[in-house]
């Protein structure tokens, strides 16, 4: 075949003798491939005259060569990692990145995918409040635009790029039970609007279950509790009887380890912690905070990866979850076997406490 400038993937694919994904997980270098593969696949690339900036260059006419990025909050370092894996995919792609936040609103994401379409972006990799009733996404799709979701667990018609929240929040459970808690909550901000949060609280009660706990408390506090350590720290004191907490974030579980400290509480002696995500700032702490890990970044990759499969015409399969693993820390111990529903003397919260960092949701 002579070197011209309508060479797609699939021809590349094809003359590599392997699938469009496996070939765009070459060229992006987003994921695993053998040496045999990866060099049939750059060799083929070579030989036809495949680039992904030739590609733009043809399409200058028909694309903006955009990609629109939608997170929650880049404040939260979850978020803002896996947007760096988008763009370290895109890059020497020929697309160029569009980043809009909507601060866990359901309408703001509507309104943010509405203004990426009207820019005339290529394509979207989202995170939302709620995707299957975002009335600007089935649009999108409508219109045939490749859209990649990061963090959701999996939704009929969309390529998922995420982590099993069910299975991760089964073993918090797990750890849970092996050390000897029994009477266990689970934090949640915003639960009613979070899918990540429901399947996490889902898989946690599950768990529980089927190990003979009683089912999980379900504490679910608003933003004004999540940045105020005070308001917080009156809602535990509501449920004295926990021996440890699950919380939906590792942000929420450095909430609750100063809301204790306002107690009189001691974590993890009176109290055991763990979050979710594994972010770096946990390890810094002056008690390591147990936690899900994740990377956040493959999550951004995974997905770019999959929008520059559909761009270039080849077609895509919801790939298997990303991997987890469940970190220690120095939040989780043994349960105190002096602290009965009564054994610990709550104090009350001052108000005169200065404010605290805020908490971001995951």
């Amino acid at each position: 075949m002579s070197k011209t400038t309508n060479i797609t993937i699939k021809d590349v694919a094809q003359s590599a003798g392997c699938g469009v994904a496996t070939a765009s997980r070459v060229l992006n270098n987003s994921g695993p491939a053998s040496a045999d593969v990866r060099e049939r696949v750059e060799r083929a690339a070579r030989e036809l005259g495949f680039s992904f900036s030739a590609i733009g260059r043809a399409l200058q006419s028909r694309r903006s060569m955009t990609v629109g990025c939608l997170v929650p909050s880049l404040a939260n370092p979850v978020f803002a990692e896996a947007v760096q894996g988008v763009q370290a995919v895109l890059l020497g792609s020929g697309y160029q990145m569009l980043i809009s936040c909507s601060n866990y609103d359901a309408a703001a994401d509507d309104a943010a995918i509405e203004m990426l379409l009207a820019k005339k972006t290529d394509a979207l990799v989202t995170t939302m409040v709620d995707p299957d009733r975002s009335p600007a996404l089935r649009l999108a799709k409508k219109r045939g635009i490749p859209i990649s979701l990061m963090f959701h667990d999996p939704l009929d018609g969309f390529i998922t790029s995420y982590v099993d929240n069910f299975e991760a929040a089964k073993e918090v459970a797990r750890q849970f039970a092996g050390l000897g808690h029994r009477r266990t909550g689970f934090l949640a901000l915003r639960f009613s609007t979070s899918d990540r949060s429901r399947n996490r609280y889902a898989g946690f009660h599950s768990e529980c279950r089927t190990r003979g706990l009683p089912d999980p408390v379900l504490i679910e506090i608003g933003e004004a509790e999540a940045n105020q350590p005070d308001l917080l720290a009156a809602i535990l004191a509501q449920h004295p009887a926990l021996t440890a907490i699950f919380a939906s974030n590792d942000f929420l579980a450095i909430a609750v380890q100063k809301a204790a400290r306002l107690l009189g509480w001691r974590v993890p002696q009176d109290l055991s912690v763990v979050g979710f995500d594994g972010i770096e700032i946990g390890r810094l702490l002056e008690k390591p905070l147990a936690t899900i890990e994740t990377s956040p970044e493959a999550m951004g990759r995974q997905a770019a990866s999959s929008l520059l499969t559909m761009l270039q015409g080849g077609d895509t399969v919801q790939l298997p979850a990303l991997p987890f693993a469940f970190r220690a820390g120095a939040t989780l111990a043994l349960p105190n076997p002096e602290n009965g529903d009564d054994g610990r003397g709550a104090t009350r919260p001052s108000p005169d406490l200065p404010a605290e960092p805020h908490a971001q949701q995951g």
